[in-house]
């Protein structure tokens, strides 16, 4: 295992700058998620710290070791593709293997560790299979045993779950967490999937443009969002903004209700962002926030979303499972301040 250090880091096509100076710093052992939009340089910078793609400026470490002009064969990482990369016309056995290919082991020594990862990714009774007999998830899971079997410093997972269907990621998804618990290796995964990074990260690292946006626990980046591309992006459905003016007692959003919310900052237009999952029915003797009419009723089960046109905005609410709404149904809406967040909109960073 080992600790990873970016510093500084900068890439350039031709005359275009595509990351602007990244820092991070990822502790040995940390399970540590890259989360973006495409082309906000997630992947970019997983292929400079694998050594696939050139540094242009700043320094990459892995361990004590500066290993920006090391090849990736040297730099003790191993790297998981999302098209699985795996040789049809070998055998589970001899894909694992093909990890082993150059590590001076014996002939024992090598089926003995192949054995081990297979026992870990419960694959034993796949060793002698070709992956036309394996499903998608199985395909996954011998990419990750071929760059398990090398026991290496630092795992790469370059959005490695996006070719399943939707059942198999969420399996893929435990898989990986027990893998990490299991092993305890230092885990650099790549999404641009916003659940996956939520339910995989010790830490997720927010990109955008280039830029880290923010860096934080899951629950951090959660429910302290730094700005409001931050807040938008993660959680789904995205947060309810309502943009408004701040004046004595409160923010009057711009064609909509005023809300007795105060905001410490000379701002004078604020945004108001608030989840959906925090924006509910007002029971008998609860302080309304607003209300409108409903427009859109999406029942999910466990919960209900109601789209409730609110002044000149539509925001979203939840509601119980069981809740019976129809389009046309006036509610009224209510909110902890607590889970209110106030952003700045000209700067858009949270206040």
């Amino acid at each position: 295992m080992a600790t990873v250090s970016l510093k500084n880091l900068t890439k350039v096509y031709g005359k275009v700058e595509v990351l602007h100076g990244i820092n991070l710093d990822v502790e040995d052992g940390e399970f540590v998620v890259f989360v973006g939009p495409s082309g906000c340089g997630k992947s970019t910078t997983l292929r400079m710290l694998a050594g696939l793609e050139e540094v242009t400026d700043g320094d990459v470490l892995i361990g004590d070791k500066y290993v920006n002009n090391l090849e990736p064969k040297d730099r003790d990482i191993a790297m998981v593709f999302q098209n699985y990369a795996i040789y049809p016309h070998m055998t589970v056995r001899k894909n694992i293997g093909f990890g082993l290919h150059t590590s001076g082991l014996s002939k024992p020594d090598k089926e003995k560790r192949i054995e081990e990862v297979a026992q870990i990714l419960s694959m034993t009774e796949l060793l002698d299979r070709k992956p036309s007999q394996l499903s998608g998830g199985q395909r996954q899971r011998v990419a990750i045993g071929r760059a398990m079997v090398r026991n290496p410093a630092v795992f790469l997972f370059d959005e490695p779950l996006s070719n399943l269907d939707a059942q198999l990621r969420t399996q893929m998804r435990l898989e990986i967490k027990k893998l990490h618990q299991r092993v305890g290796t230092t885990i650099i995964f790549v999404t641009h999937d916003q659940v996956e990074a939520m339910t995989l990260a010790d830490r997720i690292v927010i990109m955008k443009d280039g830029h880290i946006q923010q860096v934080g626990t899951p629950s951090e980046v959660f429910q302290r969002p730094k700005n409001m591309f931050v807040a938008q992006f993660i959680g789904a459905p995205s947060m309810n903004m309502l943009p408004g003016t701040q004046v004595k007692g409160g923010v009057q959003i711009d064609g909509g209700p005023l809300l007795p919310v105060v905001a410490q900052n000379e701002a004078a237009k604020i945004t108001v962002g608030i989840r959906p999952s925090d924006l509910h029915l007002a029971q008998d003797g609860q302080a309304v926030l607003m209300e409108g009419a409903v427009t859109i009723v999406e029942p999910l089960g466990t919960e209900t979303l109601l789209y409730v046109q609110v002044g000149d905005h539509e925001v979203i609410a939840s509601a119980s499972g069981r809740h019976e709404a129809s389009p046309g149904d006036k509610v009224k809406l209510t909110a902890s301040t607590d889970e209110i967040h106030l952003f700045d909109t000209a700067t858009e960073e949270a206040i």
